[in-house]
């Protein structure tokens, strides 16, 4: 490519150190964590929306690892905006949904949820390309879909013993995957627009497809009629992603925002996306047989680093903006730190859960 723009890449801050493997013990995770949950209540989760649902499932699962009660905040919140109604108009309306079904011990949110079920696999507004994946935005393919629809499908369908759901999580990982990842490095682009995939490898977008991955694979080992080939391509693609992760993954364990080197991004760090990644790779240990165990490996080297970025107060810092589908690689080069952005917030959580969950072999309550 000529004419790079290097200006933001030249300006990069260097990167944080790692925090040390000694030091980051169950308690410092549960520590961590605890300040993250507050800081983002304290900032206000307001909507039914992406950003919210991110965070909402991140903090109900660090209450139900942590003990803290904030998955009974989230319940709570759940409780609140379902009595007086929700709209779904938009796959990132499905988001939400998911952490409702995770901190729902009684089922008693599940008649309320089957709209958002219904609308994906019903309504027409829920639109398609033409191999089947949900559409972003109409005529445009997002990797972001994978995980604020299919978490949830693969969620609400564990939960209410339905197949079918659990099935359509992983078939649109699939679809999504048949357009947006790289035959050679198994990456994942951002998304594809008109039928023209835009190869930017965004981070997070990478990020959002491996957990919409891990969702799914979690959710049917509870459900054996599943289809186990669709288990077995899910998986394999999985694997091929997160292989590459971890032979890019700088030292310090934090991608940039771009992951495969882009010039106009290089140096530039990306938190959420490293917390996302960190969080799929030591799930993945638990749910892809054969996974190289270089990949465990670079899912704890994200972990230190991500978490190296939280503040005093809580809040992740280096997280990008919310990002609309770029055409060249300096357009994912806005990073935010300015303001708390839910999304972050909500995958220093996963990450936070995933290390608690799946400690070192040989590590108990000390150093993790």
């Amino acid at each position: 490519m000529s004419g790079e723009d290097l200006s933001s890449a030249q300006c990069a801050p260097e990167p944080r150190a790692p925090l040390d493997p000694a030091d980051l013990t169950v308690a410092r995770l549960l520590d961590l964590g605890g300040r993250v949950a507050q800081r983002t209540w304290a900032h206000g989760v307001r909507r039914w929306f992406w950003g919210e649902g991110v965070a909402l499932l991140g903090l109900g699962r660090f209450g139900q690892v942590a003990a803290s009660g904030d998955d009974t905040r989230v319940r709570q919140w759940v409780g609140e905006h379902l009595a007086t109604g929700i709209t779904v108009e938009h796959v990132n309306n499905l988001a939400p949904g998911a952490a409702a079904v995770v901190v729902d011990r009684e089922g008693r949110f599940r008649a309320a949820l089957r709209p958002q079920a219904q609308w994906v696999m019903e309504d027409p507004a829920a639109s398609r390309a033409p191999n089947g994946a949900l559409e972003h935005w109409p005529g445009g393919v997002w990797a972001d879909t994978m995980f604020m629809a299919g978490a949830f499908l693969a969620q609400y369908g564990r939960a209410t013993r339905d197949p079918v759901l659990v099935e359509e999580a992983g078939r649109q990982f699939l679809r999504h995957a048949e357009l947006l990842q790289h035959d050679g490095s198994g990456l994942f682009a951002h998304g594809s627009y008109r039928g023209e995939t835009i190869w930017c490898f965004w981070g997070r977008a990478n990020a959002w497809a491996a957990l919409a991955a891990v969702e799914f694979l979690e959710a049917s080992v509870d459900l054996p009629v599943v289809e186990g080939r669709l288990r077995t391509e899910v998986a394999e693609r999985l694997a091929r992603q997160l292989t590459t992760l971890a032979r890019l993954q700088p030292g310090h364990g934090v991608w940039d925002v771009l992951v495969d080197g882009q010039v106009e991004t290089r140096g530039i760090v990306e938190t959420s996306a490293a917390a996302g990644l960190a969080a799929a790779m030591l799930r993945a240990g638990e749910v892809v047989a054969g996974l190289p165990p270089a990949v465990v490996e670079a899912g704890w080297r994200a972990v230190r680093g991500t978490l190296a970025y939280v503040d005093a107060d809580g809040t992740l810092t280096r997280v990008s903006a919310g990002t609309v589908l770029q055409l060249v690689p300096f357009g994912y080069s806005v990073i935010r730190d300015d303001r708390l952005q839910l999304w972050g917030q909500g995958l220093a959580l996963h990450a936070i859960v995933a290390a608690l969950h799946h400690p070192p072999i040989g590590v108990g309550g000390g150093g993790v």
